[in-house]
């Protein structure tokens, strides 16, 4: 009955979003005409409104956590777990100030929806070398600019049953070479909400973003010493404070 039940509310949370969306998309379009930094604050803004208006139709409830780590005049690259396609719609909007993500190019295919992915992203073919170079540099830009910079280390959806897959190298490298410090964060609940391992199936209810303590780069520092830190980090984290 549950799984009946899920697929209703499936087609239900794809018109709300989709509707939503389109309430949207002609402000989010117009913020193309702003320079950075300003074009991405004011997405950042809209998102807020968009996604807060669709999870209300949803029946999804969110609380965030540890805004107060991030300091005033300091942008981050903030690293955050991966279960479900649900984080895409928190990471960004939840974190405070204007921000982008690391998005893999096939999304920016989709129609209508490609305006506000290619607004919010940087964009990374992950089969050409070249494009994961760009990309690389065009995330140096993001931070240059002051903007924080969001990464899910662990590349794709975590369909395992551990709390973190085993990170990629991209966000720590990124932060040696910039001196940037790491904000982690860990989102609970969208693997049971949304979960990788089925389709068509969606159960609103509670989600949660934990933004954890920065850590800072220290010299000497390698990809691999602050891979390995934040990994412990972040998987105690999950484990210690998963709710029941």
């Amino acid at each position: 009955m549950k799984n009946f039940l899920a697929k209703i509310l499936t087609v239900w949370a794809a018109i709300a979003f989709i509707g939503s969306m389109l309430i949207f998309l002609l402000p989010i379009w117009v913020t193309g005409f702003w320079p950075e930094t300003k074009r991405t604050d004011l997405l950042i803004k809209l998102a807020k409104a968009w996604i807060g208006t669709f999870f209300f139709l949803s029946g999804i409830r969110l609380t965030i956590r540890g805004k107060e780590k991030f300091k005033e005049g300091q942008n981050y690259i903030v690293i955050c777990n991966h279960n479900s396609m649900m984080d895409v719609p928190i990471t960004s909007p939840g974190i405070p100030g204007a921000n982008k993500t690391i998005a893999k190019i096939e999304m920016a295919r989709i129609p209508i929806f490609n305006i506000i992915y290619k607004r919010g992203s940087v964009l990374v073919d992950r089969k050409n070398d070249q494009s994961r170079r760009e990309s690389f540099n065009k995330m140096k830009w993001v931070l240059d600019m002051g903007m924080h910079m969001c990464i899910y280390p662990e590349g794709t959806r975590n369909k395992t049953n551990k709390p973190l897959k085993e990170f990629h190298d991209g966000a720590f490298k990124l932060a040696v070479d910039t001196g940037k410090p790491l904000m982690p964060a860990i989102i609970f609940g969208t693997r049971e909400m949304l979960p990788p391992t089925k389709s068509f199936y969606f159960w609103p209810g509670k989600l949660e973003m934990h933004f954890l303590d920065p850590i800072e780069v220290q010299p000497g520092d390698t990809s691999q010493v602050l891979r390995e830190k934040a990994f412990r980090i972040m998987w105690d984290y999950y484990e210690n404070n998963k709710p029941v």
